[in-house]
């Protein structure tokens, strides 16, 4: 196992940040670490990192104890908030990171066009936007091949269009065999994207199941939204219930187990219907539930 949590705990004072937090990720995984604000997913990933320490309970990175040279190497960290020497231009800034990770300069230069920099490598990080510095960030999260990528926030700052080649670049590390684990307040984008959600609720693990297994334990409704042809949309309504939307479909709530005797009922109305949307619950549906707040 890449990353083996087992039981950890973390005190600041009386207060306990992190409280028996079990979990893993496995060589090639990418697990989305969820939570609110001060729900511990900082702190955690700063103990699997080895700044901050563990007051009960074992971190294991491919078998070492966070912080010890072993470890280090095998991590990756992207923090949320980026710093790197302002004077510094952007290449020079990662092939002096390349040559700490002991990699070289040519690896250096591909990930500054990996992440689109390639223009603006030789120009002072001074100038960079958030977003641009957010991306020589992930270039240097990616340095020497890391076993273990520790994401944290990853895609602060970044368009459409650089969130979905970050994505893309996780994938390849992924596939190569890097561990994944990431945090981020954008759901909708990890929906399709990762393997399994764990969720933190003040310091404690309340979910950790990929997101079809999630769904099934919460129990929430899926949506069924018919759309009558304007001539049928009174019966269609009469035989299906539901509630009426914009006039001229039918939404209809219920669990996964009743979904296709509905099916079957919206089907026999084939010559009634012109099309019908099945919504499974979305990300931020099974967050609100097992964060104790109900879905709207």
């Amino acid at each position: 196992m890449s990353l083996q949590i087992t039981h950890a705990i973390r005190r600041f004072g009386a207060v306990e940040a992190i409280s028996d937090v079990s979990l893993s990720v496995a060589p090639g995984e990418r697990v989305a670490l969820l939570g609110h604000n001060g729900a511990g997913k900082t702190t955690l990933m700063k103990m699997i990192l080895g700044l901050t320490h563990v007051d009960g309970g074992s971190i294991s990175v491919f078998g070492a104890a966070p912080g010890t040279s072993a470890a280090r190497a095998a991590c990756s960290y992207l923090p949320e908030n980026v710093a790197f020497h302002r004077a510094l231009t952007g290449r020079e800034q990662l092939r002096l990171l390349a040559r700490l990770r002991g990699a070289g300069r040519k690896q250096a230069d591909d990930l500054l066009e990996r992440v689109d920099l390639s223009d603006a490598a030789d120009r002072r990080i001074g100038t960079y936007s958030k977003g641009m510095r957010q991306r020589l960030g992930l270039a240097q999260a990616l340095l020497g091949q890391p076993r273990l990528a520790v994401l944290d926030e990853p895609t602060s700052g970044l368009d459409p269009i650089s969130r979905g080649e970050f994505y893309n670049l996780v994938n390849e590390l992924a596939d190569g065999g890097t561990a994944v684990l990431l945090s981020s307040h954008a759901l909708t984008e990890l929906e399709a994207r990762t393997d399994r959600i764990a969720i933190l609720l003040k310091g404690k693990l309340v979910a950790n199941a990929p997101l079809a297994e999630l769904r099934s334990q919460a129990r929430l409704p899926i949506r069924l939204r018919v759309a009558a042809r304007p001539e049928n949309t009174e019966e269609v309504a009469g035989r299906l219930g539901g509630i009426r939307v914009n006039g001229q479909s039918v939404e209809i709530s219920c669990l996964q187990g009743e979904k296709l005797g509905h099916l079957g009922r919206i089907a026999a109305l084939e010559t009634m219907i012109e099309d019908v949307e099945i919504t499974p619950p979305s990300l931020e549906d099974l967050y609100r539930h097992y964060s104790g707040r109900n879905p709207t």
